[in-house]
């Protein structure tokens, strides 16, 4: 079975506590000993797991990474989840449909942050195309501190495809765009809702922007231009978890 390896103590702690993917080992450094570790030991003794320890000199190795806090896990491959999949979580713990599509995100570090603010404002699925996107990789686990684990993440061949479909079930398709006329201040956002974000560079594309109900921007002043894709995200999102929150 192909593997990949996590690292990190969030990423390898949350998905231990949220057994989606089969762990097959974890090594974590001799020389460190901290609340979080034993954190981490506890949650994998709960699996039936027992931790190897190993030298500091042989993480960078395993790891690829200097940024893996003495602890790594061999694991299965992130487990995706399709657009169908998603829709029918949904539908059935009778929640209204809050989503989040994003196109053109390029940097692992932005993904992965808006993807851990995507799970505290309780998105449902987070949607990706397959191609201008950065993947699930366990760069973006770590930038996420772990919340990867817990998000159902579809990926799709066709954006526009998707978005029709979540039309014809119901759903509103808000875009977000630096320069639209209306803001995402105004008007009323609680009902079932996808939210499109872009890249920094080059926003949602033309072609996406056609099929969203509503473009909205975020209100700015200053000599700055545009907010850092993952900032304009949480922005978004935020204002929809607050509409919700007070519906």
């Amino acid at each position: 079975m192909k593997t990949e390896i996590l690292y990190g103590v969030h990423p390898v702690c949350e998905a231990l506590a949220a057994n989606r993917r089969h762990v097959f080992e974890i090594c974590i450094d001799r020389e460190k000993k901290s609340g979080r570790i034993a954190q981490l030991l506890s949650l994998a003794e709960s699996r039936g797991i027992a931790p190897k320890t190993i030298g500091p000199d042989d993480f960078r190795t395993l790891a690829g990474s200097a940024r893996h806090q003495g602890v790594v896990a061999r694991v299965s491959p992130y487990p995706l989840s399709s657009v169908v999949d998603i829709m029918q979580s949904i539908q059935d713990g009778k929640r209204t449909p809050f989503l989040l599509m994003l196109d053109n995100i390029l940097d692992p570090r932005n993904l992965g942050a808006i993807i851990r603010t995507a799970l505290c404002v309780g998105i449902d699925g987070v949607i990706l195309p397959k191609d201008r996107s950065a993947t699930p990789t366990p760069s973006v686990s770590r930038a996420s501190a772990g919340a990867l684990e817990h998000i159902n993440l579809a990926r799709v061949t066709n954006l526009v495809n998707t978005i029709k479909h979540l039309k014809s079930a119901g759903l509103w398709i808000v875009g977000l765009q630096k320069d639209a006329g209306e803001s995402i201040y105004a008007g009323d956002r609680t009902g079932p809702m996808a939210v499109v974000v872009g890249g920094e560079q080059k926003g949602i594309r033309p072609l996406i922007g056609k099929q969203c109900d509503f473009l909205v921007s975020i209100p700015q002043q200053g000599p700055v231009d545009s907010l850092n894709a993952s900032v304009a995200a949480g922005v978004a999102m935020y204002e929809l978890f607050r509409q919700r929150q007070n519906r």
